[in-house]
């Protein structure tokens, strides 16, 4: 013990030097442990925003204000199609396609002369039409939105395929068949309403022309095919057309000429009713 004393009596003064550089080391290892510290809770932190992020992303919630995210940088997933809605969509198309289909018959008086097994419920391929036209009709829900049952779409969509393969069924053989099932007579009559309906809707003819024609048409087709109160309108309208109210009040003696220029025996036949106009005497006298 001896030789330390001695040695340290002799450099006493070292002491002072160790002592700054033990407090220098102790301050270097302080500010190492504070900056570990601070990285440690910086991880944490970044680890919770992510944790944050994801579960929002998932639930597609907002994120909390102390995320540090806005929450218009995640955009919010879009709601997954309704399977039903989309079958729905589609049946009503096809529905209506099958409609618009029948409709050009049912308000076209031109067409329904040239086949007039369309109309005539007494063919069977027309009534089966017309039977499956109810019933797709009946089971058709009031939107696309409505909810249904498994078992109501699948009614609905077998009552769609149902309408859609007897409406052509029932066109086929209505343009096969086409006035083969009327008689002799009933035949001319149809070809002439087909050439009266010509002149009705023709806009080269004068309104009395149109107007006699149309009422012929009536005539003829009477008993033979049924039209629709809505037929019926759409002719109208295309005999109105371009018709004002003062060309429309016309002469008797216009409406006649036009009545006997398509009726020539009728005109005939008038003109013999008619009595001969008796001669005026001469006011000078012999």
């Amino acid at each position: 013990m001896g030789p330390v004393f001695e040695f340290l009596g002799n450099f006493w003064w070292l002491a002072f030097p160790l002592f700054g550089v033990m407090a220098s080391v102790g301050s270097a290892w302080e500010r190492r442990s504070r900056r570990r510290h601070k990285q440690r809770l910086e991880v944490l932190h970044a680890k919770a925003e992510l944790k944050a992020a994801e579960a929002a992303a998932r639930g597609r919630a907002p994120l909390p204000a102390s995320a540090g995210f806005p929450t218009a940088a995640i955009p919010a997933a879009e709601p997954a199609p309704d399977p039903q809605r989309s079958q729905l969509e589609r049946l009503f198309k096809a529905h209506d396609a099958v409609t618009a289909r029948w409709l050009d018959y049912e308000l076209d008086v031109a067409k329904l002369i040239a086949f007039p097994a369309m109309s005539d419920g007494r063919q069977p391929l027309t009534a089966s039409f017309l039977r499956a036209k109810r019933v797709a009709d009946g089971l058709r829900p009031a939107s696309v939105k409505a909810k249904l049952t498994s078992e109501q779409l699948a009614e609905y969509r077998t009552a769609v395929t149902d309408y859609e393969v007897a409406f052509d069924l029932a066109e086929r053989d209505a343009r096969r068949i086409k006035d083969s099932s009327f008689s002799e007579v009933e035949r001319k009559r149809l070809d002439t309403a087909k050439q009266l309906l010509t002149v009705a809707i023709d806009k080269a003819a004068t309104p009395a022309e149109r107007q006699l024609a149309y009422r012929r048409v009536r005539q003829e087709l009477d008993g033979l095919i049924s039209l629709s109160d809505e037929a019926i309108v759409v002719l109208e309208e295309k005999v109105a057309l371009e018709l004002t109210t003062g060309s429309v009040a016309q002469a008797p003696e216009a409406a006649h000429d036009a009545e006997a220029a398509q009726d020539p025996e009728a005109g005939q036949a008038d003109a013999a009713a008619s009595p001969a106009p008796t001669p005026r005497p001469d006011p000078a006298g012999p």
